[in-house]
């Protein structure tokens, strides 16, 4: 199973996720069954290793930076995944956008697991500056999406 973490510019959000989403499996031990990684909606970003906020915010969870440099969604990135998980509704516009319509729903927004909240953004701390924010966010939808695909792979 591929899961592709996105946000706008791969430097904040989406790597956080990959970040924590990866420590999960690994935690749950699923490396080699559940593959992870991330992109952005824009290449602006491209190269760049994942803004000071949240490299500081991941190391303050425990978490490894190393391998996380942004990079833009690719035409090869709706083939390779299962499920692409993005933050905001503007994510899941551009994504459904460029998307081939056969991939077009695998294309959802981080809350979508969490009954009540499926519309809920996670915002891009980019703008708000509130890293630790995007982490419980993610914190709070992270496990919920394993416990889905860790189903679909039984």
């Amino acid at each position: 199973m591929n899961v592709l973490f996105a946000c706008l510019g791969n430097i904040c959000r989406s790597p956080m996720a990959e970040a924590m989403f990866k420590q999960m499996v690994d935690d749950a031990g699923l490396n080699g069954k559940i593959n992870v990684d991330s992109a952005g909606t824009s290449n602006e970003e491209e190269g760049n290793g994942p803004h000071p906020g949240a490299a500081k915010t991941m190391h303050a969870h425990g978490l490894s930076t190393d391998g996380l440099i942004s990079r833009p969604i690719i035409q090869q990135d709706f083939d390779w995944a299962d499920y692409i998980i993005c933050m905001d509704n503007m994510n899941k516009y551009n994504l459904q956008r460029i998307a081939p319509a056969q991939d077009r729903d695998k294309v959802h927004l981080a809350y979508e697991v969490i009954p009540g909240k499926e519309d809920q953004e996670i915002p891009d701390p980019w703008y708000t500056h509130r890293f630790e924010d995007t982490y419980n966010s993610l914190n709070e939808t992270l496990p919920l999406w394993l416990d889905k695909i860790t189903k679909e792979l039984s």
